[in-house]
């Protein structure tokens, strides 16, 4: 029985429970008519698994998630590498990964994934990376910087962190690598304690050792735009910057 509730009452919590409410009456008129259909199976209550919320017109992909992902991985699919490195972003990302190259994963909650091929998980933090200097030819970082030093995942209080992390990504990068990096970017804040906002000055700043080779954004009004001007984010509410560089 708490199995059923669970599944009942989860829809609720996800929504406006007058919504839900609502979305739950078709939920019974459909479950009722279908039983009526021939060929219909028995349905018994512990059985259903109401979802309430697929029934749109269109499908709109998970925000800036979706297309840094494939910012990154297109680019380092282009980019051949035999290793990547790939410090606490989505593990969606880190999985298809594996497909086109090996892959080693680092955060402070290893990756239990004992199946997956071309993958192996380092336990390590961003702030002390379990690499020499200057020793990765591709590495990628996407939505982490933003969260350290805050304390949402169990790390240490740091008003530091975003900078000491690009910091340490910047050392164990090697001459020539690729370094694929995101985070929130606009005018600057703190989101105790979910995430900082930088402005893509500032990250430029914190990676002054390396050159940019490119800036990509998704912006404010829900637009991935490639190629442009990191100034043209500066001003942005939460947009998702997307930057690409190499150490000369």
């Amino acid at each position: 029985m708490r199995r059923i509730l669970k599944r009942w009452v989860r829809p609720l919590i996800r929504t406006k429970i007058i919504s839900g409410l609502w979305r739950y009456q078709k939920f019974i008129k459909d479950w009722q008519s279908y039983r009526k259909m021939d060929g219909a199976e028995a349905i018994r209550l512990r059985d259903t698994y109401p979802c309430l919320f697929d029934n749109k017109p269109s499908f709109r992909p998970s925000g800036h998630y979706f297309y840094q992902d494939i910012w990154a991985f297109t680019k380092i699919y282009l980019s051949r590498t035999d290793l990547h490195v790939d410090v606490g972003s989505n593990v969606n990302l880190v999985g298809f990964l594996t497909a086109i190259t090996q892959v080693e994963f680092v955060d402070i909650r290893p990756l239990d994934a004992p199946y997956l091929k071309n993958f192996k998980s380092n336990p390590g933090s961003i702030l002390d990376m379990p690499y020499e200097s200057c020793s990765l030819k591709s590495i990628s970082c996407l939505s982490v910087a933003e969260h350290i030093g805050l304390g949402r995942y169990g790390d240490p209080l740091d008003p530091m962190g975003t900078q000491k992390a690009a910091v340490e990504l910047s050392r164990c990068l090697a001459k020539g690598g690729n370094l694929y990096f995101s985070l929130p970017v606009g005018q600057p804040k703190v989101c105790f304690n979910a995430h900082r906002i930088h402005s893509p000055n500032q990250i430029l700043t914190y990676f002054s050792d390396l050159r940019l080779v490119e800036f990509s954004v998704y912006d404010d009004k829900k637009r991935f735009i490639e190629k442009t001007d990191p100034a043209s984010a500066e001003n942005a509410k939460f947009a998702c910057g997307m930057f690409h560089f190499t150490k000369l």
